[in-house]
C-alpha cells in the first residue's frame, strides 16, 4: 500500500527566501508525483476491470488531491516571491503540471469508458430480464401497466463489486 500523505504548506505560507520557494516548489512537486503515481494505478487496474484495487485508494487520492490543491494555492498565492526566488522551480512546475493533466486526462477516460461499460451492462441485463419474463404461450398478454410501460421482474445491484 501507499504511504501516508505527508502535507503541503497551507496556502496562507509567505515566501520571504529562497529555502522557503524552494520547499514550497519542492513538495508540491512530490505531491503532484505521487497524485499521479496513484492515478496511473488507478487507470492500470480499472482498464483491467479489477476495480475493487482500482478504487481502493479512494481516500489516499482525495487526501493527496487536497494536497496539491493546497500546494497550487500556496503556489499562486507566491507567484511573484517564486518568480523572484526560484524561477527554475516555476518551469518545473509547469512542466511537471503540463505532464500531470495529461496524466488526469488518460485517468478520467478510462472512468468514463469503466462507467459508460457498465451502464451498458445494466441496461442489456435489464432488457434480457424483461424479455425473460413475457409469456411465451399463444394470445395471453400481460396486464398493463398503469404507467404504461411492461412490468418486469426486479432488478438487483450489487455495489460490492
Amino acid at each position: 500500500m501507499a504511504e501516508a500523505v505527508r502535507p503541503v504548506q497551507p496556502a496562507g505560507i509567505q515566501v520571504t527566501d529562497a529555502a522557503a520557494a524552494e520547499r514550497l516548489v519542492a513538495e508540491t512537486l512530490t505531491t503532484m508525483r505521487e497524485l499521479e503515481i496513484l492515478l496511473g494505478r488507478e487507470s492500470d487496474h480499472i482498464r483491467v476491470g479489477r476495480l475493487a484495487e482500482g478504487l481502493a485508494e479512494a481516500p489516499q487520492k482525495t487526501a493527496l488531491a487536497g494536497a496539491y490543491l493546497r500546494g497550487l494555492q500556496a503556489v499562486k498565492a507566491n507567484a511573484v516571491a517564486l518568480a523572484r526566488f526560484a524561477p527554475e522551480g516555476i518551469a518545473a512546475l509547469r512542466d511537471a503540471h503540463g505532464r500531470f493533466s495529461e496524466v488526469v486526462a488518460a485517468n478520467q477516460a478510462v472512468l468514463a469508458t469503466a462507467r459508460s461499460v457498465s451502464e451498458g451492462l445494466l441496461r442489456n441485463l435489464s432488457t434480457e430480464l424483461t424479455r425473460s419474463a413475457e409469456p411465451k404461450g399463444y394470445g395471453t398478454r400481460p396486464a398493463p401497466s398503469p404507467y404504461g410501460h411492461r412490468r418486469s421482474a426486479p432488478l438487483v445491484l450489487s455495489r460490492s463489486l
